[in-house]
C-alpha cells in the first residue's frame, strides 16, 4: 500500500522560515532509515504560498489565484511517499519523525488501479501502468 504523509504549513513556513540546521540532520537521518527500510518512495518540502498560484475551473473557464492563501492550516509544506504494509505501519514510522511544536501530519492512503474494481476498464489499467512506468523512467 502507498501512503501520501502530509506535513502541514505553519506560520513559519508559510513565511519561509527555514528550520533550524539541527532539524535537517534529524530529518536527514530519519529519512535515510525511511530509504534503508524501503518505505520512501518520494520526499519533497514546497515553498511558501505566496509563490504559489491556484486555478478555479467553472465550466470552460479558468481563473488563476495568486498566493499566498490565506488558511495556512490548510496548506501544505512537504510530503513523503511511502511504500507500507499497512495504515497501522505508517503511523509507527511517522511516530518517529523529529517533529515537535504542535506539529500536525496527515497520512492518506494512495488509490491503487484495484481500488476501481471493473469501473477501470482493462484498456484504462494498462494505460495507467503505462504512464507510471514512463514516470519513473524520468528520474
Amino acid at each position: 500500500m502507498r501512503v501520501m504523509v502530509i506535513v502541514k504549513a505553519d506560520k513559519n513556513s508559510e513565511a519561509g522560515i527555514l528550520p533550524k540546521k539541527e532539524l535537517f540532520e534529524k530529518m536527514g537521518k530519519y529519512n535515510q532509515e525511511l530509504v534503508k527500510a524501503g518505505v520512501m518512495l518520494a520526499a519533497e518540502g514546497l515553498q511558501a504560498s505566496s509563490k504559489g498560484k491556484r486555478v478555479r475551473f467553472s465550466g470552460t473557464q479558468r481563473t488563476v489565484i495568486d498566493g499566498p492563501f490565506t488558511e495556512t492550516k490548510e496548506l501544505i509544506a512537504g510530503f513523503w511517499l511511502w511504500q507500507v504494509r499497512s495504515m497501522d505501519e505508517a503511523v509507527e514510522w511517522l511516530k518517529r519523525a523529529p517533529f515537535d511544536r504542535g506539529t500536525e501530519i496527515e497520512i492518506r492512503q494512495v488509490f491503487e488501479a484495484e481500488d476501481f474494481g471493473a469501473e477501470l476498464a482493462p484498456e484504462l489499467r494498462e494505460q495507467q501502468a503505462l504512464l507510471r512506468e514512463k514516470a519513473a523512467s524520468k528520474k
